[in-house]
């Protein structure tokens, strides 16, 4: 594969335990890769230290803060509107979420995924910063909620390891959204979802690991995925979009950092 430089992973989960043995190496594995940035995404108010002290530890890593649907029940501050402020007023949290709604795990009612959800769309309009969206078999709902905030107040935000159809992403895209992909993409029965990728505007695209979940081919046999894994999927949007590698890192960085304004500013 052709060398590339400045990839940005957009979402990573880069504080769980899976790289408590080696995670130096793997950030140095990451920047030999050419990936020159990474966003420590937040999935619990309960554990936002993990996120936050790495991104105070180099200036490479940034974070979020948030609350993901499926922990949406054992955060007793759900809906503290308060707690969800104070997690992001920091300067290297770039945006909130990792927040959504998942229909497929029976984890977390419903309803009070809704209420954690909504709680983060407000605060993001609040803050401006964006909101990391994860949307699973609630494609209506998630279309229905986000143009109800995006109807009331500037709204920023990506759809994070994109998997949905492609209603939800046109709708998305219709009120100022990215998309991002993770490996998902680089699967053989992901057609359809390739098919979705090519559809989407050069300025709306982002690439992502997920790590240390899906990673990408041709190391589906390594069952953790790893930041610097992200230029297989770099590669695989290039061949779908018919653009040089180098040049679709180029502009999937570019939108990442236009996306985390913050990164922009070097904050």
């Amino acid at each position: 594969m052709t060398a590339v430089s400045g990839v940005i992973d957009s979402h990573a989960h880069i504080d769980f335990p899976h790289y408590t043995d080696d995670r130096d190496d793997m950030l140095a594995r990451m920047r030999d890769a050419g990936v020159s940035d990474v966003i420590c995404i937040g999935t619990r108010l309960t554990h936002q230290d993990g996120p936050r002290n790495l991104a105070e530890s180099a200036d490479f890593i940034w974070f979020t803060a948030g609350v993901h649907p499926n922990h949406a029940q054992d955060q007793d501050d759900f809906d503290n509107l308060d707690a969800y402020r104070a997690a992001v007023d920091h300067p290297r949290c770039v945006g909130i979420g990792e927040a959504g709604l998942d229909y497929f795990y029976d984890r977390t009612d419903p309803q009070r995924q809704m209420t954690s959800f909504r709680c983060q769309l407000q605060v993001a309009q609040e803050t401006g910063l964006p909101i990391v969206i994860h949307s699973r078999d609630a494609d209506e709902d998630m279309a229905a909620t986000l143009e109800e905030f995006a109807a009331k107040a500037p709204l920023k935000g990506v759809m994070h390891c994109y998997s949905s159809g492609a209603d939800l992403a046109r709708r998305a895209l219709d009120i100022g959204f990215y998309v991002s992909f993770s490996g998902i993409l680089t699967f053989g029965r992901s057609d359809e979802l390739r098919e979705i990728a090519a559809s989407i505007p050069d300025d709306r695209l982002l690439v992502e690991t997920d790590a240390p979940y899906l990673s990408p081919a041709p190391l589906r046999k390594i069952k953790r995925n790893e930041p610097g894994f992200v230029v297989h999927t770099l590669a695989k949007l290039a061949e779908i979009k018919g653009r040089p590698v180098d040049e679709m890192a180029s502009i999937t960085a570019g939108n990442t950092r236009r996306l985390f304004h913050k990164m922009e500013k070097g904050a």
